[in-house]
């Protein structure tokens, strides 16, 4: 199935119950029910096979899913197979913090290099991964074939920025700007707001 067949709420599941299956292997699950598997993942089961069966025919009737067999099906579709090549766009406070986060590596994602239009005062910091000049961007991702980047520039500058990787050749952005990006139809952009989530949450705190 064309990858632009599947909405994207259904792969923000499916990376979930990765997620999960992972510590089902690290505790030496080798079968897991949809039911099960589901309540780990915080969906209905009949959701959890839906969102499934975009990636083909798993899981046994009666006896579940096969935990290792099922991963890798989901890793392979969703192209965490081999590590994913990343560039980080703004390497101030937000941007060198989550430079700094080794987690992305333990999720198959690997950053290569972070790019700052403030790069020289930059340098000598505490960045774990090349920090290059903003104008040395599109060379870089063209030669090392990244086609994802992180966005934490300021929101005056993200437009501008955006426009130069997506001419770049970058087709997913994970934007923690807070402003919404015009991007061509075939590039796909995450917002993080960490302001709105916030706003989001007090909504739930008891007076």
């Amino acid at each position: 199935m064309d990858k632009s067949e599947i909405p994207q709420k259904s792969i923000y599941r499916i990376s979930l119950y990765g997620r999960c299956l992972d510590r089902l292997l690290e505790n030496d699950h080798e079968m897991v029910s949809s039911a099960a598997l589901a309540t780990a993942s915080g969906v209905k089961p009949s959701q959890l096979r839906r969102d499934l069966a975009y990636f083909g025919a798993f899981g046994t009737r009666g006896r579940g899913y096969p935990v290792a067999a099922l991963r890798k099906a989901i890793y392979e579709g969703l192209g965490r197979a081999k590590f994913q090549p990343v560039v980080m766009v703004g390497a101030g406070n937000l941007g060198s913090a989550l430079l700094r986060y080794d987690g992305f590596k333990k999720e198959g994602y690997e950053v290569l290099a972070a790019f700052d239009s403030a790069a020289e005062s930059l340098r000598g910091g505490d960045i774990p991964v090349p920090l290059y000049a903003s104008e040395d961007l599109p060379e870089f991702v063209k030669k090392n074939s990244v086609k994802m980047a992180i966005l934490c520039v300021p929101g005056e500058q993200a437009q501008e920025a955006t426009n130069v990787l997506v001419e770049a050749g970058i087709q997913g952005i994970l934007n923690f700007s807070p402003v919404m990006l015009q991007v061509p139809t075939e590039v796909v952009v995450n917002n993080v707001d960490l302001a709105l989530e916030l706003q989001n949450l007090s909504y739930f705190i008891k007076k």
